[in-house]
């Protein structure tokens, strides 16, 4: 459970670092929710598949596999992410309020995911549901 705190926490800061970067570049809001939305799920994935749930399959079909399935369990994930930041920055205009908000949505959206991630992702092939 540490573990996977912590890797939330690494793919949190990897998608603020993110934001931060695309915002300061004047990329816009949704642009920088986006980019480091990405950002995070990459880091996320990989990590997850080696560490979390100690999945050994290789080759590019498992991954596209996988990838795509991890991906469409974030969809739920992320709308609880970008609804908790969004709502956060429409309420205040404020940045710090804006990333706790971000904080918020991604610690929730983060338990959700692992528990999506553990019977559909990562599941053992051939195993139920």
């Amino acid at each position: 459970m540490l573990l996977y705190a912590g890797f939330a926490a690494l793919a949190t800061l990897l998608n603020l670092g993110v934001q931060r970067g695309v915002l300061a570049l004047d990329g816009g809001f949704v642009a920088a929710v986006a980019a480091g939305t990405l950002a995070g799920l990459v880091l996320k994935y990989l990590l997850d598949k080696r560490w979390i749930f100690a999945d050994r399959e290789t080759g590019a079909a498992a991954h596209g596999r996988k990838f795509t399935l991890y991906t469409l369990m974030g969809v739920v994930t992320t709308a609880i992410f970008w609804g908790t930041e969004t709502a956060f920055w429409l309420a205040t205009g404020s940045h710090a309020m804006r990333e706790l908000g971000a904080v918020l949505g991604l610690g929730v959206g983060y338990v959700v995911k692992y528990l999506l991630d553990r019977r559909f992702v990562f599941a053992p092939r051939g195993a139920p549901a």
